[in-house]
């Protein structure tokens, strides 16, 4: 039985193999966009990651490797030349074949602008002030092109000249910004938030969007595409209650964060920061940001501050000092969790529960 068996199971593998063959090759820039790519092609393929762990997403050199995975990809999904500036010429030099999925311009990210200063009280957090982020489709007019892609077209001529203000837009984390909580300069054309994949919701509508990518270029494995996108919202609405039931306790306002990257997730579960230490991830806080931040621990009662895995510990230390305020580490980029589908929920999961257990 089991030899007359055996040649069917050769050709299953054979055929199996020819199919896998098939599956179009996909390079992506970060984890957290990794793991829900990875959760679309669950059974089908497995998509290349471009960033490793640990590395900033501001700054970094391709190795070999990278260039050969941007090459061959068919499809690329990254976030955008506001968060990966440098990404922007490698894709254009050496993914010129493939279709282009840049999520900061997708018609289906909510985009929020970004918080100004140290404290973030110029900022009006309403949540119906993004709803439409109508800058975005002034900005980005050519989102027709995002709809012609689920035909198999190219949406993306690596050209864009929106993004081309973009190209340094981690100046500001530069030293002429140490006063950038007095008015934020570098905020001035308007770019948005770009650490869009903090809000869950963002996540769910960037599932089926990958999935009519994926599917334009696989029309044969469009059916799994489909069905773990469906299975991933499902998913993440459940993460979402859970979150929210584990976050009911957490007052608003009573945590700071080592930079301004979590107003996504804060506006999906109703909680509020209270402040940033850095005003961003390539950025060296000034003296006076640090002892605005300090007197905001001291005097309002915060009772959390929150690091992150790569950054400087220190400057939390100094935050700190003389104050009963606890701390967590929270990791947005999901640099010490294992790449994957499970990787995405983990990260949100993850942060919630540092959030509602710190202080």
């Amino acid at each position: 039985m089991s030899t007359k068996l055996a040649p069917l199971s050769l050709a299953a593998t054979l055929l199996a193999g020819t199919a896998m063959a098939d599956v179009p090759s996909v390079a992506v820039d970060i984890a957290p966009v990794h793991s829900l790519v990875a959760r679309v092609m669950a059974g089908v393929g497995e998509p290349n990651l471009i960033l490793p762990a640990g590395a900033s997403p501001h700054e970094y050199s391709l190795r070999p490797s990278d260039a050969s995975a941007l090459q061959e990809a068919d499809i690329v999904v990254w976030m955008g030349s506001d968060l990966t500036p440098w990404m922007e010429d490698a894709i254009a030099t050496l993914a010129t074949d493939a279709q282009v999925t840049t999520l900061l311009e997708a018609e289906e990210t909510t985009l929020l602008d970004f918080r100004e200063g140290a404290l973030f009280e110029t900022h009006d957090h309403d949540d119906d002030d993004h709803d439409d982020h109508d800058d975005h489709g002034g900005d980005h007019d050519d989102h027709g092109a995002e709809e012609a892609a689920a035909d198999g077209h190219h949406d993306d001529d690596h050209g864009h000249a929106e993004d081309a203000k973009a190209d340094d837009h981690d100046d500001h984390g530069h030293e002429d910004h140490a006063d950038a909580e007095q008015g934020h300069d570098d905020h001035d054309h308007g770019d948005h938030d770009p650490h869009a994949w903090l809000a869950p919701s963002n996540a769910s509508a960037w599932l089926n969007l990958i999935a009519a990518k994926l599917s334009a270029a696989d029309p044969d494995n469009a059916g799994a595409y489909f069905a773990n996108a469906a299975a991933g919202q499902a998913e993440l609405e459940r993460l979402a209650e859970d979150v929210r039931t584990l976050l009911a306790p957490v007052e608003s306002g009573s945590f700071i964060v080592f930079h301004d990257a979590y107003q996504y997730f804060e506006t999906d579960f109703d909680v509020t920061a209270a402040g940033a230490i850095s005003l961003g991830d390539a950025a060296e806080p000034s003296p006076a940001r640090i002892t605005e931040i300090q007197a905001r621990v001291q005097e309002t009662g915060v009772t959390c501050i929150l690091s992150e895995p790569q950054y400087n510990a220190n400057l939390v230390s100094t935050v700190l000092d003389g104050t009963e305020a606890g701390t967590g580490v929270i990791d947005p980029l999901g640099v010490t969790m294992e790449l994957g589908p499970e990787l995405y929920p983990q990260l949100i999961r993850n942060m919630a529960t540092t959030l509602a257990n710190c202080g």
